[in-house]
């Protein structure tokens, strides 16, 4: 077999993935599997595990290399794991030296591990990717780690502190990106708005969209992945009002609506400033849309707490819910508080996700009738400007389709070539 690659969490493992298997290929390793893992949950980790195991069962012969998030925080459990080869941080998953002279099978768990301090690293590279194997859009990332120490996280002991590529540098992959044919190209980062603060002159997020936006004028759309509203800049404010050619979709890494539970989450904003944010944000493009990370069941949430969440997603208007039922992350604060009760948890999870649906069936209905531009990701599906799902049967994967709304299923739009 080649090298496979397994990818659990965010859009950068996406990106951190390819270049994996660029640099594992170049030590000249096969016959393998890497394992991208996730640690924003529990359960995320728990189905890392199960793919391993999986992959083991499948592919007898093969060399299982666990890196990410979740085994660099934890690298002991994963190295335990008798069907592990290696368990490599995710520093060192992006250097070719990381897959070259793996350890003999049945080794001690201490010998097959290789994770460095996260914490020491102090900038991140541009990796150089031509494609994405079976993708439409190309993603570019231009931010790792983290500042901030939300009580609930513990992704910053998974990435390190925040630090940014310079901008010349994703100019000239953007623009690589787009000579390769990508119509669509997304940033991406752990706190995507903190990009710059650690670099000369201290650019922020919105000087870069409007630099690589000025210097390639042939890229056709620029998509931005999470963001922290409360540190969007003027710059980017701007951009969001002037530039058609970014994508009006912004998902917001809000976490909670109700001030109290944001206090103890350790977050940099409250309920007020969401909602300004995105008042503001829909006033400057009135085709904008939201999504958002929710999390149900934070410790010491009461119902009326909870209320407010539920709330948010109508004053915010919200389409695009990612709900997580709150999972103890052990290390974190928020695992010393108060827990609620499993069942509480799911429940409130359960009706948060109720209630993100009916908000994506109502954004849904309202588009019927308007015209969209569709890029196509595979044959009879796209997406559309907001990143809403649309069925249609035109166009082949890359293409930009101009194309009328006639309907919608329960999870996509209907379309046909305008």
């Amino acid at each position: 077999m080649a090298i496979e690659v397994v990818t659990f969490g965010c859009r950068l493992n996406t990106v951190e993935s390819e270049v994996m298997k660029q640099k594992a290929e170049a030590a000249g390793l096969t016959d393998a599997v890497l394992v991208n893992t996730c640690a924003v949950t529990g359960e995320a980790v728990r189905q890392a595990r199960q793919a391993i195991r999986r992959a083991r069962r499948e592919n007898p012969a093969a060399r299982i290399v666990v890196t990410g998030c979740a085994a660099q925080t934890d690298p002991a459990s994963f190295a335990a794991m008798e069907e592990v080869d290696l368990v490599v941080g995710n520093d060192q998953k992006m250097t070719e030296a990381a897959y070259r002279a793996l350890p003999d099978f049945g080794v001690a768990a201490a010998e097959k591990t290789r994770v460095n301090d996260i914490m020491s690293v102090r900038e991140t590279a541009l990796h150089l990717v031509d494609g994405f194997e079976g993708r439409a859009r190309a993603f570019v990332q231009v931010q790792n780690g983290c500042d901030h120490r939300c009580t609930f996280c513990i992704i910053p002991y998974g990435r390190g502190n925040s630090r940014s590529v310079p901008m010349g540098e994703v100019v000239a992959q953007v623009r690589r990106l787009v000579e390769n044919g990508y119509a669509e190209v997304v940033l991406t980062g752990v706190d995507l708005t903190s990009y710059g603060q650690d670099l000369p002159g201290t650019p922020r997020l919105g000087k870069l969209t409007r630099t690589i936006l000025a210097h390639v004028p042939e890229l056709k759309r620029l998509r931005i992945s999470s963001i922290d509203s409360i540190e969007a800049d003027e710059d980017l404010m701007r951009a969001i009002a002037e530039e058609e050619r970014l994508m009006p979709h912004l998902h917001l890494s809000l976490q909670a609506g109700d001030d109290m539970i944001l206090k103890r989450m350790k977050r940099r904003h409250l309920r007020a400033d969401a909602i300004r944010f995105c008042e503001e944000a829909r006033r400057l493009r009135p085709d904008m849309v939201f999504g958002a990370d929710l999390i149900a069941g934070f410790p010491t949430e009461d119902e009326a707490m909870f209320a407010q969440s539920l709330a948010i997603v109508d004053d915010c208007g919200l389409t695009h819910l990612h709900v997580f039922p709150y999972s103890p992350r052990p290390g974190t604060p928020a695992a010393r508080m108060p827990q609620l009760e499993r069942a509480v948890i799911k429940e409130r999870a359960a009706r948060l996700r109720v209630k993100g649906d009916d908000a994506f069936t109502a954004h849904l209905a309202s588009e019927t009738g308007r015209r969209r531009l569709v890029l196509i990701e595979k044959n009879g599906l796209g997406r559309t400007e907001q990143f809403t799902l649309a069925e249609i049967a035109a166009g082949r994967p890359g293409e930009i389709v101009d194309a009328v709304v006639t309907g919608h299923t329960e999870r996509a739009l209907v379309a046909k070539a305008a």
